[in-house]
């Protein structure tokens, strides 16, 4: 039985119409106002249109306004003016600068207003001249500024004079009802135009619900719009959707969002122009990435452990993931995206490319500054690598071994494991319950096959319940908060207690000694602690490296004349 999601959908009404909030309709009137002013004392006409996603009701911060025949800035500075005038405060103005080059064709000015950012910019029409690709911005009607838009749904507009909703396209409203992702104008002019569409398309599908029209799905997958893609927009702008697209707003049910949006990239084949390895130049993975479909099966697995009932494979449940794994996913609210951007990445899993120096780094680190260049928002780069990394130390087979845990004993062996930076490292993101369920899904996803399911559905069991009883153990223990404490002597004791006369790089290895003391001794005081320091000196077992007591004084240097 191939994979189901149980899609969360967006609910549309029957007769499409916008109920204003109260700040919503003191903003539509002081924007009305303010052409009004325009007109009667300065005889510059121009008109306001709310567009975007407000009109589908999604939650923002602002609100995108669209004028007829006057620039964003200027309008931002008469409606601050004006706003004044009406003693309404607001904010600085900014703009942002029309950049072609990255098919980011118009000017945006911003000023907040009422607590809302107003996103100001001209209904804009777009001429090409034969030997250029890059447009002339003329201002364009309403009719000529929906086609120009994205999709369909995107280009209705509220009219805050008349109060309605406009549908210049006529698709629009249907498309709405008919729950479909279509563009105004042939989908290959709208791509080619602005290749940022495709995925915007992909992103208002998987956000709302919806289906991608299948003209729409055709154009997706042909190379020349994959090829303007990875051309013409700027690798910023392809991370800012990923990152929107990975967005998770639910801790508790994350619903299939994010798996809906790897698994569209992956079927419209858009994998290696949104994470294809750009900037190594001759340099280059010692090994070929996997397929892209592995990143599916990693976040339908994932989806799976965290909501069981998003996604249907027509086979037994697995047991239910034990709740200090999914701990840490109530306490931070970027731990899913980033769980679900690493299961993105999971192709390049394991794969290091080396730099001029021959120096060896992690390829999905590489993507993630280089290729998304998201930076370190929702600990990106600097915690999906540890993620990845954990992936190699933590397995069901290590955390089977009973040997393995069992020196010097199970308590230390246990919470010095849990201390490793690539398992549990809170300043990077990553918690030890994150890298375990990680790992978990790592581990299951190389079974897992998205058309079909598990290929032993026993042996997942197995896995998860081994996984499960680690985590048990880990409680058992008390060792759940083990990772986060600090040793029980600072650097300063321990010199103190070994009559050294600075730190070194012996500090660390001795700090190290002392945690496993702690975790053997959890009820241990400092002064009994530094009595086994002093008694393992004694015996010579601590090596410590004190240049310092030299009894030879350093030579003066003497200066030139």
């Amino acid at each position: 039985m191939p994979t189901h999601y149980v899609q969360r959908r967006v609910t549309v009404p029957p007769k499409f119409k916008i109920e204003l909030e109260d700040v919503e309709d003191r903003i539509c009137t002081l924007l009305d106002e303010c052409t009004q002013q325009l007109k009667s004392e300065k005889s510059i006409s121009t008109s306001c249109r709310i567009a975007g996603g407000w009109l589908l009701g999604q939650q923002s911060h602002d609100i995108d306004v669209a004028l007829t025949d006057m620039m964003g800035i200027d309008f931002a500075n008469h409606l601050a003016a004006f706003a004044q005038s009406k003693g309404v405060e607001t904010g600085h103005i900014s703009e942002i600068k029309a950049n072609p080059e990255q098919s980011k064709h118009l000017a945006t000015a911003t000023v907040k207003i009422f607590g809302i950012d107003l996103d100001l910019v001209n209904l804009r029409s777009e001429a090409y001249a034969e030997d250029s690709r890059i447009p002339t911005m003329v201002f364009g009607t309403p009719l000529e500024d929906a086609l120009r838009r994205d999709i369909t749904i995107n280009a209705l507009f509220y009219n805050v004079h008349s109060r309605t909703v406009e549908d210049c396209t006529e698709k629009g409203l249907v498309d709405l009802r008919d729950r479909r992702i279509r563009t105004p104008l042939p989908p290959l002019q709208t791509f080619l135009d602005d290749p940022l569409r495709i995925l915007r398309c992909l992103r208002f599908a998987v956000r709302l619900g919806f289906d991608i029209d299948p003209e729409v799905g055709d154009i997706m997958e042909q190379s020349t719009v994959r090829d303007a893609l990875i051309a013409k927009v700027s690798r910023e702008r392809i991370g800012e959707e990923m990152s929107k697209m990975m967005k998770v707003t639910d801790s508790a049910s994350a619903g299939p969002n994010p798996v809906s949006a790897i698994h569209s990239i992956q079927k419209y084949k858009l994998y290696d122009a949104v994470f294809g390895i750009t900037g190594l130049g001759e340099d280059s993975p010692l090994c070929p990435p996997a397929d892209p479909v592995v990143a599916v099966a990693s976040a339908t697995v994932l989806q799976m452990l965290i909501d069981p009932n998003s996604v249907v494979t027509g086979q037994p449940p697995l047991p239910a993931v034990h709740p200090s794994l999914l701990q840490t996913l109530s306490s931070d609210p970027t731990c899913l995206s980033r769980l679900f951007m690493a299961c993105a990445l999971t192709p390049y899993n394991g794969l290091m490319y080396q730099d001029k120096k021959k120096k060896n780094h992690l390829v999905a680190e590489h993507v993630i500054r280089e290729s998304l260049k998201v930076g370190t928002q929702n600990h990106y780069l600097d915690g999906i690598p540890l993620l990845l990394s954990a992936t190699k130390l933590a397995k069901s087979t290590v955390l089977n071994d009973e040997k393995r845990f069992k020196t010097p004993s199970e308590r230390v062996a246990i919470g010095m494991f849990l201390r490793e930076r690539a398992i549990h490292s809170p300043l990077n993101g990553t918690h030890w319950s994150l890298s375990l369920l990680f790992s978990l899904v790592t581990e299951l996803s190389q079974k897992f096959q998205v058309d079909s399911g598990f290929a032993d559905v026993d042996e997942a069991i197995s896995i998860v319940n081994t996984y499960n009883k680690f985590a048990a153990r880990i409680e058992e223990l008390g060792l759940t908060t083990a990772a986060d404490a600090r040793p029980i002597l600072d650097g300063r004791e321990v010199i103190s207690a070994l009559g050294s006369s600075k730190p070194g790089r012996w500090m660390a290895v001795i700090l190290d000694q002392i945690m496993q003391w702690q975790l053997e001794h959890p009820a241990g005081k400092k002064d009994e602690c530094v009595a086994w320091l002093q008694q393992q000196q004694a015996e010579g077992k601590l090596v410590i490296e004190d240049t310092n007591l030299s009894s030879e004084p350093k030579a003066k240097r003497t200066r030139a004349k």
